[in-house]
């Protein structure tokens, strides 16, 4: 379960790196890719980042260092 806990999570942070990178680099370039895709790419960010958090309180709780 910790070793499928730990593999997600950092899938989910690559996730959020590379959400955040192409966010980024479409403002930085503009045009109309930024115009089309600005807010779908900061809500994806999001959803990632509440995963990531989700998953990373879960691996913690799992290993006795979060108490409900």
């Amino acid at each position: 379960m910790e070793i499928a806990l730990k593999a997600m999570l950092g899938v989910a942070l690559v996730a959020v790196f590379v959400v955040l990178a192409v966010g980024v680099g479409s403002f930085i370039a503009g045009g109309e890719f930024n115009r089309k895709y600005a807010n779908k790419l900061m809500r994806l960010r999001v959803v990632a980042q509440a995963v990531a958090v989700a998953l990373l309180l879960a691996l913690l709780f799992l290993k006795g260092y979060l108490k409900l």
